[in-house]
């Protein structure tokens, strides 16, 4: 069964697309770094630290949508967005109210699998938990005015998915590309 398993996957290796991907990958990550480390920053920058943070986020927003087709990654994008707009919504609200608590982290945590649960969307539990940790730790550590980590957070995401998103979009039409050129060749 393992050889079996091992000759289907050699089968569909394709090492000119393999790497195509994975350098296309690369360099969508570094894009969303550097807009956000760059460009973002010259808009509006909390410190070094949380520019950086920010960075980072937005290349994992990248990495999670970038996927092998094009309607594969348009559904990991909604699936990131969705995700990342109840953390925001949940977080936003709780930190212009009140301090970061590692209680009030839990209890967002629950509100929103709740939420997610009731509009059909479980499956984005686990990314808006992890987005919920995020923003709120990120709070704690820099407490002054937490209230706007929510808000560029869901930037970062926003862009990261959209560069992820693009990136698949450019690879669908380079796969395409290298369909057309090789049943070309076989005429």
């Amino acid at each position: 069964m393992i050889m079996v398993q091992e000759k289907r996957r050699s089968a569909h290796f394709d090492a000119r697309n393999t790497v195509f991907r994975a350098v296309m990958l690369a360099i969508s990550c570094v894009i969303s770094f550097w807009l956000i480390t760059h460009i973002l920053v010259s808009v509006y920058s909390i410190s070094r630290d949380d520019d950086l943070l920010g960075g980072m986020w937005a290349v994992a927003a990248t990495i999670f949508v970038y996927r092998h087709g094009y309607a594969e990654s348009l559904g990991a994008a909604l699936s990131r967005m969705t995700a990342t707009a109840v953390s925001f919504g949940l977080c936003f609200v709780y930190l212009l109210i009140l301090p970061f608590h590692v209680w009030s982290m839990a209890g967002l945590i629950a509100i929103g699998a709740v939420v997610l649960e009731m509009i059909g969307r479980a499956d984005d539990i686990i990314t808006a938990s992890i987005t919920t940790a995020v923003v709120m730790v990120v709070a704690a550590i820099g407490p002054h005015d937490a209230w706007r980590e929510p808000i560029l957070r869901v930037v970062d995401t926003a862009l990261g998915a959209s560069i992820g998103l693009g990136a698949a979009w450019i690879c669908t039409f380079d796969r395409q590309a290298v369909s057309a050129s090789g049943s070309r060749g076989k005429e």
